[in-house]
């Protein structure tokens, strides 16, 4: 087992404060995982072996379905003493009213608790209801470039074309342990995908219509970084001769982000200081995510890049935003407390460098402003702008 340390640090900060840990991601992006590393710690941290319950809902082990109580009693059958008991809950969305149980289990007895999930509804009102104030959201995503550098630990590939991979595979972690090739990689993540469709969008919205919905889901993956409305949407299907109305794009994109196969980024008003409810951009949980459903042409990475630098910026903990200044554009700007950086993506230097520059240029704070690029020979300062390499600006503590 490949530990991934960023998760780890969180968990252990949070270890037997009296808040649910609820880690929420797309499914295989490694949460599982994540439990069983904090299995092994409780362990060697002296935890026995019967005060960790570790629990797995997955639709196929019960087909009848499975109450809130029936999760509580067995939950609670399993805690024979007053000790101090870690409850290690998998994939509970699957239970109906899941939150009420472990709210129960919460009061009632010594426990720490973590849950995780692939649907969004573990962090939304519903759970506010019951849980208010008392959990801690953990998103969890797909490998960062630093963490698929361990996992490629014995790889004989040189670092750059351990990028290129990355680039090209993407993240999700049962790639990164196997020694696919292209094209078995993305039959992989193809099946991660239509698990998603399948089992959290399809079934539980009972969508009649999967050949419009697949299409609207092409049209977001062609459209990965660029602004664009569910209005757009729907013009671009009616002239296509099919027909589906606002609300209904609405819902499917919310669907999507449900099941953290895309992420919203909001524009944000540089001069207003507001955030802005028109032309989001949505991007990808994973760049293979692109590939498995159009396939890979290599034009394609330029448009990917902003996908990377995005949830690299997630995984910091920064708030991500399109920035708007005017009539230029900034790809992101990222908060982060009283942090603030931001950041311009392009492929190559110098063709693409001087528009970056300029829409940098133009704002006027003393926040510090990056170009990340593909370009090998990316370095130094243009009026304060710093160059960066994409590798670089991935692995370095920084930002």
């Amino acid at each position: 087992m490949i530990i991934r340390p960023q998760y780890m640090d969180i968990l252990k900060k949070y270890r037997d404060v009296p808040l649910v840990k609820i880690l929420a991601g797309i499914r295989r992006c490694g949460k599982s995982t994540i439990l069983e590393m904090l299995q092994d710690d409780l362990l060697k941290n002296g935890v026995t072996a019967d005060h960790i319950i570790s629990m797995r809902y997955t639709s196929e082990d019960f087909d009848d379905g499975m109450t809130d109580k029936e999760m509580y009693k067995g939950i609670k059958e399993q805690m024979t003493d007053d000790g101090r008991y870690y409850l290690l809950l998998d994939e509970v969305q699957e239970i109906i009213g899941w939150e009420k149980a472990v709210n129960s289990l919460l009061e009632n007895f010594k426990t720490d608790i973590y849950v995780t999930g692939s649907n969004s509804k573990l962090v939304s009102s519903e759970i506010s209801t019951y849980l208010t104030g008392r959990y801690i959201s953990i998103p969890v995503f797909t490998l960062s470039f630093a963490e698929y550098l361990d996992f490629k630990k014995k790889s004989e590939l040189s670092k750059k074309e351990l990028l290129n991979e990355y680039l090209r595979m993407g993240g999700f972690p049962i790639v990164a342990v196997g020694s696919f090739d292209e094209n078995s990689s993305y039959q992989i993540v193809e099946g991660i995908y239509n698990s998603v469709i399948t089992n959290d969008i399809t079934k539980r919205h009972n969508i009649t219509n999967f050949d419009l919905f697949n299409r609207v889901v092409k049209y977001v993956v062609e459209n990965v970084g660029k602004t664009f409305s569910a209005n757009a949407i729907v013009k671009f299907l009616k002239s296509e001769g099919r027909s589906l109305s606002v609300e209904a794009v609405y819902n499917y994109l919310q669907w999507l982000e449900k099941a953290f196969v895309i992420y919203r980024c909001q524009r944000y008003d540089l001069q207003g200081k507001s955030v802005l409810k028109t032309q989001e951009k949505f991007y990808l949980a994973d760049a293979s995510l692109k590939y498995c459903i159009m396939g890979f042409n290599p034009k394609s990475i330029a448009a990917m890049l902003e996908n990377i630098v995005y949830f690299e910026l997630r995984r910091r903990g920064y708030e991500v935003y399109i920035g708007k200044n005017e009539t230029k554009e900034v790809d992101f700007v990222a908060v982060r407390r009283d942090e603030r950086i931001y950041i311009q993506v392009c492929r190559n230097l110098p063709e693409e460098s001087d528009r970056e520059l300029a829409n940098l240029l133009e704002i006027k704070d003393h926040y510090p402003k990056y170009v990340v690029t593909l370009d090998e020979f990316a370095a130094g300062n243009v009026n304060g702008v710093k160059m960066v390499h994409l590798a670089d600006f991935l692995l370095s503590n920084e930002y």
